[in-house]
């Protein structure tokens, strides 16, 4: 038996699909224990205390959120097998949990770009390897299309303090950015401070301010109000993938190893950001009514009856503005909430078509391909293990 201790915060939607990973990974193998071990333990307790709990366990490993000030070491010394959660920053003697963070900051850049904006904020922790990098990849991103001088940062919260912040300054920061601003946080508990500072403030999300957040913790994205646009992570495959490094390193019983790197998967956009940057009341209107309709059975001619122009005409400013057809514009969102539910259900993926509205799936099948560059099947194989 491989015996895991998992130091880490699990009121975060992080440490829960880590651990499915890990799950997965033991499914048909040799069996895992887990024990699941708060931050409030080392803090405590310090590294001493949690080695010693780990050798009365007698764990074969353990994945954690470890402080660069901590002695690590202590852990290879006595055969325990010592990943790092990122944190606050990388080791360089063990493996690493971490992510192309860049990458997810020029992401969310091209998403707010193409909706329109051309202001933009970030909001994050102060001294944070995943904060800094996002937020830097995001000013690169955004820089390229020619709006660095129209960028707004703030980094004034110690990432100590997750559920405390000071509101009178951060409302003020928000009250002096640019009408039409799209904000990125570094994570969704920053981007719930967000929308709870905008409802304060008397800020109207998204047509004054657009937000978004990072891991699509789905309960707590949904309580926010309105309900809050994330980058999805696949935070299950790194869970495997970690999984599968300790297993070889206790079976090879070597000390190689190589960072574990989650990768950004998709923005799942909700209400917080379902807006264009754009003057024109009858095209935001059309779109507010897409989203919030998304689920039934929609088609043009309803969302045309909502407006007070004609079909041709709202086409055109439509199209003006997102720079595609209304048709074309609901199909990506259907097909980009299919390919979420493909990751996070475990149905057959016909039964998952049905339940999102397609009935002919061989033509789901093809409009699919188009739009992600392969069939329903890789993409479910490809961005996670079974």
């Amino acid at each position: 038996m491989i015996r895991l201790i998992l130091l880490t915060d699990f009121t975060e939607a992080f440490a829960q699909y880590l651990l499915k990973g890990i799950l997965k990974y033991s499914k048909g193998r040799e069996p895992w224990a887990v024990c699941r071990m708060p931050p409030s333990y080392k803090q405590r307790f310090g590294i001493k205390g949690v080695l010693d709990w780990a050798k009365k366990w007698e764990a074969n490993a353990i994945i954690a959120q470890f402080d660069i000030t901590d002695d690590v070491s202590v852990f290879e010394a006595n055969n325990i097998i010592a990943v790092a959660q990122d944190y606050k920053k990388r080791f360089t003697s063990i493996p690493n949990i971490t992510s192309d963070y860049h990458l997810a900051g020029r992401m969310v850049a091209d998403f707010f770009v193409q909706k329109g904006y051309r202001n933009f904020a970030f909001f994050g922790y102060k001294d944070v390897v995943w904060s800094e990098e996002r937020c830097e990849g995001f000013f690169e991103q955004i820089a390229k299309y020619g709006f660095s001088s129209s960028f707004y940062e703030y980094h004034n919260e110690q990432i100590e303090n997750l559920w405390f912040y000071e509101s009178t300054p951060l409302i003020k920061w928000l009250k002096d950015l640019p009408t039409a601003t799209a904000l990125l946080a570094c994570d969704d508990n920053q981007a719930i401070k967000i929308t709870e500072a905008c409802r304060i403030a008397d800020l109207k999300i998204p047509e004054e301010i657009a937000v978004m957040g990072v891991d699509n913790d789905t309960v707590v994205c949904n309580l926010s109000e309105p309900p809050l646009s994330s980058l999805h992570m696949n935070v299950e495959m790194g869970g495997y993938e970690t999984a599968a490094l300790i297993d070889k390193m206790i079976k090879k019983k070597t000390k190689e190893y190589k960072d574990i790197y989650i990768k950004p998967l998709n923005i799942i956009n909700r209400i917080s950001t379902d807006i264009y940057s754009t003057d024109d009341p009858y095209v935001l209107q059309a779109i507010k009514y897409i989203h919030q309709n998304l689920s039934n059975k929609l088609c043009v001619e309803d969302i045309v009856k909502q407006i007070p122009l004609s079909r041709r005409l709202l086409e055109m400013r439509f199209k003006s503005v997102t720079g595609e057809p209304i048709y074309q514009y609901m199909l990506k969102l259907r097909i980009d909430n299919f390919a979420q539910s493909l990751l996070s259900s475990n149905e057959p993926i016909s039964e998952i078509a049905l339940n999102a509205g397609f009935i002919d799936y061989k033509n789901l099948a093809r409009q699919f391909r188009q739009l992600k560059h392969c069939s329903p099947s890789e993409y479910r194989l490809h961005n996670r293990k079974k």
